[in-house]
């Protein structure tokens, strides 16, 4: 008679089985652990801010906003500042390269002219100021409209798929402030003497200057401008005194049939440089953030060869 039941040593051992599956288990608990840990270090490792420039930053209502800020911004934690600690200061960070940093009490930017165009965010309203680096995502979002002038940096990867960080954070706390924009870029040079010759020409300028720019409506006479979010702006003023700092041997640099000379001794600190058409049957000066420089250069030199005739 067949005995269909398998002895003992036929049946299969799961013994080895259980102890191989218990162990990978365990391994990857520890690998999830140890990521873990891993990260959570690299978030909780102090940062260095250098001190800057921050007339207010030991301002009791800059105290009182360090102290309110949270611990968490947009998915990253509240960092330890390396000492000595500036004042004014707080970050939040992930990574090395994944943070975001504050600083209360700064000055205002040199981009915050008339034409500046902030936005409101929080009950707050912010100017955003783009890095001119190429490659760069780095941006800053500074507060007009309260004292002290609080500064919010942060890159693409700290945002966490977020458009700004600044909306969650307690600024509005701040006392509102009506803080006066610098001047208008070219509105301070002296005036020339043929302003009939600007109409045409103006009128003759594109819709767009650069990609992303649209144009902005202005007071000056004649003057035209451009803006984006996050970048200075372009202007145009026509007849426009000759360019106090030209002198002969100047570089110039040569675009189609139009001379242009840079001043560069009117650099204020900003990303725009201001620029002259010089030859022509009036003087006309242009300023250009270094992102739109080429294209705007291109775009009102072909306006110029149409409508203003050479000297």
């Amino acid at each position: 008679m067949n005995d269909d039941t398998p002895s003992d040593d036929l049946q299969f051992n799961r013994t080895p089985v259980l102890i191989s599956l218990g162990l990978a288990i365990a391994l990857v608990i520890a690998v999830i652990f140890g990521a873990r840990w891993y990260f959570d270090s690299l978030s909780n490792q102090p940062i260095a801010m250098s001190p800057i420039d921050a007339p207010d930053a030991e301002s009791a209502e800059c105290t009182q906003l360090i102290d309110s800020l949270p611990d968490e911004l947009l998915g990253n934690k509240r960092a330890e500042i390396i000492e000595p600690v500036p004042a004014g200061v707080a970050a939040w960070q992930t990574s090395e390269i994944q943070r975001i940093t504050l600083r209360c009490g700064v000055n205002m930017p040199l981009q915050y002219t008339e034409y500046a165009q902030p936005v409101s965010l929080g009950g707050v309203e912010w100017l955003r100021i783009d890095d001119a680096t190429p490659e760069s995502t780095l941006s800053t979002w500074y507060s007009t409209d309260r004292y002290p002038v609080v500064a919010v940096t942060a890159d693409e990867s700290a945002l966490d798929g977020q458009a700004e960080p600044v909306s969650s954070l307690p600024i509005s706390s701040l006392a509102a402030a009506d803080i006066e924009p610098g001047p208008a870029p070219l509105s301070q040079l002296a005036a020339g003497s043929s302003p009939e010759v600007c109409s045409e020409f103006l009128a003759a300028l594109p819709e767009s200057v650069a990609e992303g720019y649209s144009p902005l409506e202005v007071s000056e006479p004649n003057t035209v401008a451009w803006a984006s979010e996050g970048q200075e702006p372009v202007v145009v003023r026509c007849d426009v005194a000759p360019p106090e700092n030209y002198q002969a041997g100047e570089q110039l640099q040569q675009i189609n049939d139009v001379t242009w000379f840079e001043d560069t001794q009117l650099i204020n600190g900003s990303t725009a440089s201001t620029w002259f058409a010089l030859g022509r049957e009036t003087e006309i000066a242009v300023s250009v953030p270094q992102f739109a420089g080429n294209s705007a250069i291109v775009r009102i030199t072909e306006a110029i060869e149409e409508t203003v005739a050479a000297s």
